[in-house]
């Protein structure tokens, strides 16, 4: 009997203290970058706790804490490419929950665990198979600003529906599969040395060319130096060139020096 009377002695101490405890902490601290949302009963109020100490009504109400700080998630993905090569996108997001919204975060998705899940990840592999299907495999490559621009677009769109807000979104590495790669190197090869059988062409037309044309210019000079040697310039060279003898001329009559006249007039013959 008196160890029955003791135990309810206990356990009416137990809950006095239980009750003291709840009455005399009707407060809630809501810290610095985070939102706490308000509920009455389990039902989410309109009303959203910013960061400081606020009263509220111990057992009707609760709070639950969200972050609105900046969160980073990194998300890898895997798409086709309009010319049908696997593309394979490791995505580096940084979003946070839009403060004003967090009740409604709270109401229809649940914590932050819940957001990334259900929303963010989804969302990106979604939208990063949709830009990556309008381009090229090479063109993924080559036109990179323009594609992160597009998912940077469209997952703001998708993911504001869901009072999410994204702050930045890189697109870390791109890569494709080993065969695509292959494919890409022997490309490059070939141009390199298309590019060169090229040059060499160009080369031996430029020489020939120049060959052609170094040729000409020796026949016009030709042509030139003939037509402007004429009979009183060929004179003037042959009496600048006399050395003062009379040439001799030995045949079968008796030796003969030439005059000077008439070997001018032999030299115009």
């Amino acid at each position: 009997m008196k160890t029955n009377k003791a135990l309810n002695s206990a356990g009416k101490l137990t809950a006095l203290l239980c009750l003291i405890t709840i009455f005399l902490t009707p407060f809630v601290i809501v810290n610095a970058g985070e939102r706490g949302v308000l509920m009455q009963f389990g039902k989410v109020q309109d009303q959203i706790l910013g960061e400081g100490i606020h009263v509220i009504i111990p057992i009707v109400n609760t709070v639950e804490k969200l972050s609105v700080r900046v969160q980073n998630q990194d998300i890898s993905a895997e798409a086709s490419s309009k010319d049908l090569q696997d593309v394979f996108a490791n995505v580096a997001l940084n979003w946070h929950l839009i403060p004003e919204e967090v009740n409604a975060i709270f109401q229809q998705i649940g914590d932050k665990k819940s957001v990334i899940s259900r929303i963010i990840n989804p969302a990106v592999e979604e939208v990063i198979k949709a830009v990556i299907a309008k381009y090229t495999a090479e063109e993924v490559i080559t036109k990179r600003g323009e594609v992160k621009s597009e998912v940077d677009n469209a997952l703001t769109t998708r993911l504001g529906n869901y009072h999410i807000a994204v702050d930045d979104i890189s697109l870390v590495h791109v890569h494709f599969s080993e065969r695509f790669g292959e494919a890409v190197e022997a490309k490059q090869i070939a141009e390199q040395e298309a590019k060169r059988a090229e040059f060499i062409a160009l080369k031996a037309t430029k020489e020939a060319e120049a060959k052609v044309n170094l040729a000409r210019g020796e026949a016009e000079a030709n042509r030139l130096l003939r037509d402007g040697l004429t009979t009183e310039i060929l004179q003037r060279q042959t009496i600048e060139k006399w050395n003062g003898k009379l040439p001799l001329i030995v045949g079968k009559d008796v030796p003969k020096f030439f005059h000077l006249t008439e070997l001018l007039e032999a030299n115009d013959n």
